[in-house]
C-alpha cells in the first residue's frame, strides 16, 4: 500500500518530489519504507542512529498516525532520515502515555534523496484502527514546511492557523487488513490494556 504526500498541511501543493510512504506485510509488524528528498535541514538530531530520539518533531522527520477513531486511540510514528526515530502511543488528542519505545529502523542516503525502513510491532497498534494520516517536515526557521497526505481544506483554514497533526477528524479510512489481508486477526497488546 503506498502513498505519497503531496501537499503542505494547509493544502497547497508541495514545490519537490513527494515524501513516498509503502505499508507492507513485516511479519512481526507492519513494514513502513520512507523515500524522497533529503533536505538536510536542519541539521541531524545529536542522537546515535538507530535509537529513540525525544522531541523528532522538531527536525527532518516523515510521521504516520494510525488511530482507532471510536476511542481516540493512536499510535505515532516518527522517522527521521538520520536515522533517529520516535514512537509514541496516545490515548486522547495529543496524550501521549507511552514515548521512545524501540523500533528496528535504518536508513540510507545518497546525496539529495533518502530511503528508511522501520518495522513497527504489531503491539504498538491500538485495537481496532480504522483512520490513519501522514506527515513530512522539513526547514528551519521562516522555511519550516509541514506537509499532510490527508491536509486541511482551504475552505477549513482559519487567519492565524498554525500546523496541527493532531486534528483527527481530517484523518482518512484506513485498515491494516487491507494489508495483511481480511482474516488477518491483529495480536492483542498489553500496551493498550484500559485504554477504552
Amino acid at each position: 500500500m503506498e502513498f505519497a504526500v503531496w501537499n503542505t498541511w494547509d493544502s497547497n501543493p508541495v514545490d519537490h518530489d513527494p515524501i513516498r510512504i509503502v505499508f507492507s506485510d513485516g511479519k512481526v509488524g507492519l513494514r513502513m519504507e520512507v523515500s524522497g528528498p533529503f533536505f538536510n535541514d536542519p541539521a541531524a538530531p545529536p542522537g546515535e542512529p538507530g535509537l529513540s530520539f525525544p522531541e523528532l518533531w522538531n527536525y527532518e522527520v516523515v510521521e504516520s498516525f494510525f488511530l482507532d477513531s471510536t476511542t481516540e486511540n493512536y499510535l505515532e510514528v516518527e522517522l527521521c532520515p538520520h536515522g533517529q526515530h520516535l514512537i509514541l502511543l496516545l490515548s486522547g488528542v495529543g496524550n501521549a502515555f507511552l514515548q521512545q519505545l524501540p523500533i528496528m529502523f535504518t536508513t540510507t542516503n545518497t546525496g539529495d534523496t533518502w530511503k528508511g525502513e522501520a518495522l513497527i510491532p504489531w503491539t504498538y497498534f491500538p485495537p481496532n484502527v480504522n483512520k490513519m494520516n501522514s506527515y513530512a517536515i522539513h526547514g528551519s526557521g521562516e522555511k519550516r514546511t509541514y506537509e499532510a497526505l490527508y491536509s486541511i481544506p482551504k475552505e477549513d483554514i482559519v487567519e492565524g492557523q498554525q500546523p496541527n497533526f493532531h486534528r483527527l477528524e481530517y484523518f482518512q479510512n484506513f485498515r491494516l487488513q487491507s494489508i495483511m489481508g481480511e482474516d488477518w486477526v491483529q495480536p492483542e497488546s498489553d500496551l493498550w490494556k484500559g485504554r477504552a
